[in-house]
């Protein structure tokens, strides 16, 4: 059974926080639903949309992973409580930016701006939408000279291109937020905003605290973070390349290699690596694409990221369902046209996942070979067999629901809900019943079984089997 690989990540808001909206996503070809925290304020909010999605993900008999996006730093426009909700702006005008509400753009965090220190930088909003200039800091009140013309709405993004602002890496309603995605089970955390490696150590403690472990993906939208992102890439357990604000923060013209920098080292890294931002902007209000968008998405597939990333096209757009179906049009269109080149044998020390994974691949482009089955108790080796991107559909089986949840972000990895086994041949006659029961395979079709022995414990994978299914 053909299945895309690179997953797709959708943004739930007003215009898909419905039930049926969310139901056709998922028909559609979403695997991942990001729930942004910077416009969600409401525990109830946040109860009845998980809710939502693991409903509808039941339903259709599929396991669809909840990442909760971490405000962060995030300096935004905040009207709130002031009469209105947005501010149109005139070229050359002057206007005034602060965090008291009296302020003609408000913002929603005290920031110390150094005075002088900063005059005559730029402020960019909406991602560099609309520009102004310092022209005086008083008392942490910025006088602004309006560059364009626009209209700023409120909790949008401002950035402050080459100003080193010293803001905590995670903030009061940060530390809430996590505890309530660790309260309604979410799957992944993406922080934004991040800097340094050090940034996740907030995080970290709290789940030291409360005994728990959600895996954590790094926002990469500052010079900062490209600065030292080795550091960042490897205590985190992925990198989303937020492209809005890291085309704000530097020049426009060095996204485009930084983001194949970013996919390369993550690659290198086994860390999942996600591509976000603009990804088919056009329809927010259009029903189908440019093709410079197109071009967009196939180049990210071709350049192997695990996910793309839809935020406001279905958060907010006209066309959510259609921007996830013609997603999954493109990713098809493009994983069906490539052929994936065996590389040099990748040395390992004493890492049995990282050499099984790569042989799984050489085994796959050498026989035929119609799926792969990973038995997995973190979850760990699913990432790894996806890290050597296999020509054929992992099938990533555990006795835990939140892992499987967990691996619908991996790239070619279809999760799959499994019984705890007490043998070896156990779990090869249930894998073979499963995988005939949901369709996926037939008889006399065969697989690469890898998996650990002693069976139930993590972190062992030392076996590689080749199965026919007989039955």
């Amino acid at each position: 059974m053909k299945t895309k690989k690179t997953k797709i990540i959708a943004t739930i808001g007003p215009s898909s926080d419905h039930p049926h909206i969310i139901s056709k996503l998922i028909r559609k070809g979403m695997d991942v639903a990001r729930i942004n925290m910077a416009h969600m304020f409401k525990e109830k909010d946040l109860k009845k949309i998980v809710s939502i999605i693991r409903n509808e993900a039941k339903k259709a008999n599929k396991h669809i992973a909840i990442m909760m996006d971490i405000a962060g730093p995030k300096i935004r426009v905040d009207f709130e409580n002031t009469g209105s909700d947005s501010l149109s702006i005139v070229k050359n005008h002057i206007y005034q930016m602060g965090y008291n509400k009296i302020n003609d753009i408000p913002i929603n965090l005290d920031i110390d701006f150094k005075s002088k220190k900063n005059e005559s930088a730029l402020v960019k909003i909406d991602d560099g939408k609309i520009s102004f200039k310092i022209l005086s800091i008083n008392n942490n009140i910025l006088k602004l000279k309006a560059l364009n013309s626009g209209e700023i709405l409120s909790n949008k993004g401002i950035n402050f291109p080459n100003v080193n602002l010293e803001i905590p890496a995670v903030t009061k309603k940060d530390r809430a937020d996590v505890q309530l995605g660790m309260k309604y089970g979410i799957d992944w955390f993406s922080l934004s905003f991040v800097r340094y490696a050090k940034d996740i150590n907030p995080i970290i403690n709290i789940f030291k605290k409360e005994k728990k472990f959600i895996p954590i993906i790094a926002k990469v939208e500052k010079p900062e973070a490209i600065d030292n992102l080795d550091e960042i890439i490897d205590k985190f357990n992925g990198v989303l390349v937020a492209r809005g604000d890291l085309g704000v923060e530097q020049s426009l013209a060095k996204v485009p290699v930084l983001q194949k920098n970013i996919i390369e080292k993550c690659t290198k890294a086994k860390k999942p690596v996600i591509v976000a931002t603009q990804i088919l902007d056009s329809m927010v209000k259009n029903p189908s694409p440019t093709r410079a968008e197109v071009n967009d998405v196939a180049n990210a597939v071709y350049d192997g990221v695990d996910a793309v990333m839809l935020s406001e096209e279905t958060a907010a757009g006209d066309y959510p369902i259609e921007s996830v179906s013609i997603m999954s049009d493109i990713i098809n269109d493009v994983e069906n046209s490539m052929q994936v080149k065996i590389d040099n044998v990748e040395k390992v020390k004493n890492d049995n996942r990282i050499a099984i994974g790569h042989s799984v691949r050489l085994i796959t482009q050498s026989m035929d070979i119609d799926g792969i089955v990973v038995m997995s108790e973190s979850g760990s080796t699913a990432r790894i067999v996806s890290h050597f991107r296999p020509n054929v559909t992992i099938y990533g089986m555990s006795p835990h629901k939140y892992i499987c949840n967990r691996m619908a972000l991996l790239w070619g990895v279809v999760p799959i809900q499994t019984k705890s086994f007490i043998s070896t041949d156990d779990m090869i006659v249930n894998a073979e019943k499963l995988l005939l029961d949901k369709k996926f395979m037939k008889k006399g079709q065969t697989f690469v079984l890898t998996a650990g022995i002693p069976i139930g414990v993590s972190g062992t994978t030392n076996m590689l089997q080749i199965q026919k299914i007989q039955k």
